[in-house]
């Protein structure tokens, strides 16, 4: 995933797309109450209803991966909310899969997918995963996979678990609302690069009663090590299958970002796609790399702003 930055000092790096856990101090906790700071987006009938019958097996196999629309983005805002608050997770945590080498091929997962929209007349995909919520209908994935930063909302927003070569075994998941921080809408401030959509219901049943939801956490230790998963579509992938990388966490080398990066060499359309912690709780999502690192993939971190942003999605 390949986007210029614009700072001076880092003409020459082009970002890309592309230990021990913490324990958390509430499991299974209510989300807050939701603050300032966290943008949505209810989406209308009217769109649900098109974006229903919008994802054809065609459009979803021509669909542009997400990458470039990080062209220009960078950190802009101090960070000192990024980190801010007590460990939590919400949901139950589970045993996660053993590490896997970079780039690894994974037979379908029902929560982990892919995820489908349009902006500005063209379509895109990502990917996205389910988690656990009171209302049983969120999805997390990256704030560059739900809204232009600095533009506005993505529309036919969908979401396809366990996706495999065209196929939609669970069917498709239209938005009924879309969060992502201010930081992100407002300034295309790379580092708040996290959002949640909230889905509808299918044949009556709730995302997460159909293909389950993995628990979420935040404010956790920095440098731990983490699973990621998602759907590379740029070469030398095809986006048709799910991959999986692993490893530790270290900082953005820059300063840049509060993000960080694991070894990892999935490509554009992975955007979005999990990061899960050693107990099977997501803890991030893939966002960006530098074209002078190869082969690390960045993610944000799931501070404050990013426990605000899932609060507004997991609302009833």
């Amino acid at each position: 995933m390949k986007l210029t930055s614009v700072r001076a000092a880092l003409a020459g790096a082009a970002l890309i797309a592309c230990g021990l856990l913490a324990a958390p101090t509430a499991a299974s906790a209510a989300p807050p109450a939701v603050p300032p700071g966290v943008d949505q987006r209810a989406v209308p009938a009217a769109e649900r209803a098109a974006a229903a019958g919008y994802w054809t097996a065609e459009r979803m196999r021509a669909a542009t991966p997400a990458d470039i629309l990080l062209a220009g983005k960078s950190a802009s805002t101090p960070a000192a909310d990024v980190a801010a608050g007590a460990p939590v997770t919400y949901g139950k945590p589970a045993p996660a899969p053993d590490l896997t080498p970079m780039a690894a091929s994974e037979a379908p997962v029902p929560n982990i997918g892919k995820v489908f929209f349009t902006l500005n007349g063209r379509n895109y995909v990502c990917s996205g995963n389910s988690v656990s919520s009171a209302n049983g209908s969120v999805v997390a994935t990256a704030a560059h996979c739900v809204h232009g930063g600095k533009g506005k909302y993505a529309t036919n927003w969908t979401f396809v678990p366990a996706y495999e070569n065209g196929a939609a075994p669970y069917g498709q998941w239209v938005a009924t609302k879309l969060a992502a921080p201010q930081q992100w809408t407002k300034r295309g401030d790379i580092t708040y690069d996290t959002a949640f959509a909230t889905v509808g219901t299918l044949a009556g049943k709730t995302l997460q009663a159909t293909v389950g939801g993995t628990a979420i956490s935040f404010n956790q230790a920095r440098g731990l090590s983490y699973e990621a998963f998602g759907y590379p579509a740029a070469a030398p992938f095809d986006g048709q299958t799910l991959k999986s990388c692993a490893g530790t966490a270290t900082a953005d080398p820059y300063g840049q970002t509060q993000s960080q990066g694991i070894p990892c060499d999935m490509t554009g359309g992975s955007s979005g796609g999990p990061w899960f912690l050693g107990n099977g709780s997501q803890n991030s999502v893939n966002s960006f790399g530098y074209n002078n690192i190869p082969n690390v993939m960045f993610g944000p971190y799931y501070g404050s702003v990013a426990q605000s942003t899932y609060a507004a999605a997991a609302a009833s």
